[in-house]
């Protein structure tokens, strides 16, 4: 057996030697034998957690990266630049994956105990459902704090740095945004094309068309072009082109032949200085209160991303007591315990659904916001009740072991 059997008939044998001896007003069992196993569930369990919630982690950030990487190898943008956008990302998908993470190793890992006769060595020691599972809810907890971290601070900020460079990515460095043989929009009313790219980064055939102004509409044309950042600003410095401008009132069109014109793409934004932030940039506070004249819509928008923030550290509670209600109270079987196995799967399903279902119910009805506190808290309520009353069963007796039983 593990360390934990060696633990535990430690512990048995300490017990009996306490039991003889209860006259002499001995403890009726060690302290720091429950400790120690305390630490050792909580450890297998911790292990389990970071593995599966690294493992999950890394498979989505990957697909989310994928838009990224575009950003290197086709339009020039540096590699830290990439890593920055890559871990601004990752809070947005952490908060999902470690419930599920948490759900996981406390399956496995409950499961291979019992596999292994270590947890029949536990409950052969006396040790209640609710001792057992003293780990758990003190993993539970720390899921919790980091959950709630992620919450209140990480995500608004992570989300807030992420669009404030993208914002600047898209304002300042166009040269990263357009693609070859496609017309790309920067902002409103302004839109580039180019031919091709070569390998130093030089353009061949650029157009840029820029009607912000109806007025004067204006197009330019290029055989070669560059871009350029100088300590003044972003640059395009065009070669052997001509520049169009269209008259609506006189109907007439004014070329201007060049052979090299730089423009200041500074001059090309029209962006707003102010950028509005939405929901996942705002803290909790402005979230719950939010600032008056928003439309009704956007507002709603911001009162369910609140709760979904504290609903979320909620949902780690519920994933860490469902396999726990499922695999501790009740008889052994030396069958195994698939059937408690797939009952718990099936209850994490089932509640992962119900949420769902809620949180949409929610984002029409706000009246509704309240029954996903009574969706996100339940499972850790019926699964804490059964675990104090020891009062699960899976199948039926037959009547002779009961009526043995009852003799």
């Amino acid at each position: 057996m593990r360390l934990t059997a060696k633990l535990v008939l430690g512990s048995v044998l300490r017990l009996i030697a306490e039991m003889s001896l209860a006259g002499l007003g001995r403890p009726a069992y060690d302290r720091g034998s429950m400790t120690r196993l305390t630490r050792y569930i909580l450890r297998q369990c911790f292990g389990v957690m970071v593995f599966v919630t690294a493992a999950l982690s890394a498979a989505v950030w990957m697909a989310q990266s994928l838009p990224l990487i575009d950003l290197i190898v086709n339009r020039g943008l540096s590699l830290d630049v990439f890593l920055y956008l890559a871990a601004l990302i990752m809070p947005r998908f952490l908060d999902i994956v470690l419930p599920i993470g948490i759900f996981i190793a406390v399956l496995f890992t409950f499961n291979r105990l019992t596999a292994e006769s270590e947890l029949v060595v536990m409950r052969a020691a006396g040790l209640s459902p609710m001792a057992l599972a003293r780990p758990v809810l003190i993993l539970a907890a720390i899921a919790f704090a980091i959950l709630m971290s992620l919450s209140l601070y990480v995500l608004p900020v992570s989300s807030r740095a992420f669009k404030d460079l993208q914002f600047e990515i898209r304002n300042r460095f166009v040269s990263s945004l357009i693609q070859e043989g496609t017309f790309t929009t920067i902002s409103d009313k302004l839109t580039f094309y180019i031919r091709s790219r070569e390998a130093n980064g030089d353009v061949v055939g650029l157009l840029i068309n820029d009607s912000r102004d109806p007025q004067r509409p204006i197009t330019i044309l290029a055989q070669r072009a560059a871009f350029v950042d100088t300590a003044a600003g972003s640059r395009i410095v065009m070669l052997n082109g001509n520049r169009q401008q269209f008259d609506p009132q006189t109907h007439k069109l004014s070329v201007l032949t060049f052979q090299r014109y730089t423009l200041d793409l500074e001059s090309m934004q029209d962006a707003p200085v102010v950028r509005f932030r939405g929901a996942q940039e705002r803290f909790l506070g402005e979230l719950l209160f939010p600032p008056a004249g928003l439309d009704a819509l956007v507002r709603r928008s911001f009162i369910m991303e609140a709760h979904q923030r504290l609903l979320i550290p909620l949902s780690a509670l519920s994933f860490s007591l469902i396999p726990l209600a499922c695999l501790l109270p009740g008889e052994f079987s030396r069958r195994g315990q698939a059937k408690r196995v797939i009952v718990a799967l099936g209850a994490a399903f089932l509640f992962q659904v119900s949420s769902l279902g809620v949180n949409d119910l929610a984002a029409r009805f706000n009246e509704a916001i309240p029954l996903m506190y009574v969706v996100d808290l339940l499972p850790f309520a019926v699964g804490l009740t059964i675990l104090l009353n020891r009062g699960i069963r899976f199948g039926f007796r037959r009547p002779g072991y009961a009526a043995a039983r009852a003799i």
